[in-house]
Parts: C-alpha cells; structure tokens; sequence
C-alpha cells in the first residue's frame, strides 16, 4: 500500500511540472512581436560535385561491373574532384587513369561495355570529345541499332560541356545539339545535385549509350536534396522534364545553366506581375515535349533558352516541334529563342559575358513576347 501511494503522489507531480500544451505560446507570441520566427531545420545542401561523387560511388558499391575511366580520374581524384576518394576505396581496376588520347579510352570504353561491363568515361570537358566522336558514335550510338538489339552498349559518356570562364572557343562549346542530333545516344544535361546524382544513376544502369553534358560552373554551386534524394535508390528518369517553377503568364524552357538563369527572371518578373513557368527539360533526347506542350497550352507563350549556338540548337527543335504539334494553336505569339551568340567564344571576360545569356536577356525576350 505504502509503495502504492508513493507511486500515485509521484505521477501527480509529474502531472503538476509538466509544461501545458499552450505553454510556449507565450514565448512564441514575444519572438513575433519582436521580429523573430521559429524556422524549420536547415535543409541538406549538397553541390553538384559531391552529387556527382555520391552516384558514381553508390553505383561502384552497387554493381561490380561499373568502372569509371578517363584523364587524371584515379590518383589526381578528378581534374574538377568528382572521382575525389574513389581511387583509394575501389582500387586501380575499378577508377583508371589513362593517357591523353580520347579516341584510345574512348574506344577501351566502348568496347568494355559491349564484353558485359558497365564503364563511365569521363572527358575532361566535351570539346575534347572530338578526337573520341567516331568512337561515340559510329561505334556506341549505332551498334544496337545494326545488331537488331543483340549487342546492347552500357556506356556512359561525361564531362563538362558548354563554357566555363575565361577558356576560350576552343573550351567553350555545347554539344548538346550535336549528340542530341545522333539516333542511338541518350543525352542528358543536369541543373541541380538532385538532377546530376540521380540523372548519372540512370545513366550508368541504361543498357544504352548516354552522354551526359555537365557544367564545370555549376560543380561548386550548392543545392537543397531531399531526403528521398539521399537515398542509394535515388534516380531521375531519363526523358521526363521537371517543372522547377509553376506559371501562367509564360513558358521558359532551358537545361543545365540557363535553368538558374530563367529563375533568377521569372523572379523579376514576378515583381512586375509576369508569373512564369520554368521547365527543367533535364534530357535533350528523348526530349519531353510532352511537358513543354501542356505549359504552352496553359501560358499561350514560349521562350527558350541556351547556352549553345542559335542555328540547329536545342531551342531550334523545342520551336518546330511545338509549331508542328497540337500546341501551336494555344500560341498567342511566336515563340522566342535565347541562345549564345553566333560566333566561337571570345577570351576577354566582357565579350564572353556578351556572348552567353544573361537575365536581363531573358527578362526583354519575354516582354518582347507578351508585347509589354
């Protein structure tokens, strides 16, 4: 009984020190009064160079068949530290350094993924691939294709594409309408780390041929992942665009860079009334138009924007493809292209910013558009 007793007057002790549910109401009330807010936990960030590194080590861990090759990949950890770590944790026959010859590892690349293995060839940018372009695609882009699918070639093609800062033509082109020209080649080009980590998943585990077209401007650049990005499982399906900012007004359609571009306009613009829908179309083939179609019919405009050269561009194909499908008639106006200048990439940093898209371009193209 006495053991009872001392149970009941130690629970209704408890109950007298317990804080009551509105107890923080009043803290909350003085923080508001004050200024101050209660915030959630800061979100991961991650930069598209440690989301790169996470899926080329999980996919390593993941599948034995997986190997990653290129210049400098190996000892150096990567000439922009994407390999960073993965020398020393898989050894030298799963990261392997080559020499400087893009057509000889280029070919060794192609040639593991038709024996059954599963290689990753990094470019130390895509400008280079021109000495390895027989081996993309007369040799990886075509073989399924003449073998009537009996020789499938898993390979991935990577690398920055497109400019960095102060390199030159010779460093500075984008390839994505050159192999998103190509039948055969799955070609992809990533904005965030969540498209980078899970767009390179799906390439690595594709049975077909996939270049993937990144950005050395972006590597540094952090960005919020999900907690279901964290995940080993984690991929981003190749060929399905990703609406980065829903809108009304008009439709903005880019990949890699220029996707942060049309976010930093649309929220110019949104200043001025102009509510744009930003559309990450994350695979230039299989291209979505699908997702760019049903934009158009909501906004009745279309802006297109790129890093690349205007003639036979990415933003050349979005533009016949809505004119020849059933989008064009929701069009209020013809649809605007935002490219790079029509000249090779020049040294000096102010012709070079001249020469790529700014948002103050974007921002007049869509005025321009909706006639304001």
């Amino acid at each position: 009984m006495a053991a009872a007793a001392a149970a009941l007057r130690h629970l209704a002790l408890r109950a007298r020190l317990a804080p009551s549910p509105t107890a923080g109401a009043p803290l909350q009330r003085l923080q508001q009064r004050r200024g101050l807010r209660l915030s959630a936990p800061a979100a991961i960030q991650v930069t598209v160079r440690d989301a790169l590194n996470q899926a080329l080590d999980e996919e390593l861990e993941r599948d034995e068949r997986v190997f990653l090759l290129g210049e400098e990949v190996a000892q150096y950890d990567g000439a922009y530290k994407i390999s960073r770590g993965l020398w020393k944790k898989y050894g030298d026959k799963r990261v392997i350094d080559t020499p400087i010859s893009e057509m000889g590892f280029a070919g060794i690349a192609v040639g593991a993924a038709m024996a059954g293995l599963r290689p990753v060839c990094e470019f130390m940018t895509f400008n280079f691939s021109m000495q390895a372009i027989d081996q993309v695609i007369n040799s990886a882009a075509k073989t399924c294709y003449m073998s009537a699918g009996s020789i499938p070639v898993p390979v991935v093609f990577r690398g920055p594409n497109g400019a960095a800062a102060g390199v030159g033509a010779q460093h500075s082109q984008c390839f994505a309408a050159w192999y998103g020209h190509c039948p055969g080649l799955k070609v992809v080009s990533p904005w965030s780390s969540e498209d980078a980590k899970g767009l390179l998943k799906a390439a690595i585990r594709d049975d077909n041929p996939v270049v993937m077209l990144e950005s050395e401007l972006l590597y540094s650049v952090p960005f919020e992942m999900s907690e279901q990005a964290q995940s080993k499982e984690f991929v981003v399906p190749i060929g399905k665009a990703k609406i980065e900012k829903p809108g009304t007004h008009v439709t903005l359609v880019a990949h890699s860079r220029p996707v942060g571009h049309c976010m930093e306009a649309a929220a110019v613009l949104s200043k001025e009334g102009v509510e744009c829908e930003v559309i990450n179309l994350r695979t230039i083939r299989p291209m979505d138009i699908e997702t760019v179609e049903a934009s158009v019919a909501k906004t009745n405009h279309l802006v297109t924007v790129e890093g690349g050269w205007p003639q036979f561009g990415v933003g050349a194909e979005i533009c016949a493809r809505i004119m020849e499908g059933p989008a064009f008639n929701y069009l209020d106006a013809p649809a605007v292209r935002v490219t790079g200048a029509d000249v090779p990439m020049p040294y000096a940093k102010i012709l070079e910013d001249n020469s790529l898209p700014q948002v103050k371009d974007i921002v007049f193209a869509v005025k321009k558009t909706l006639n304001i």
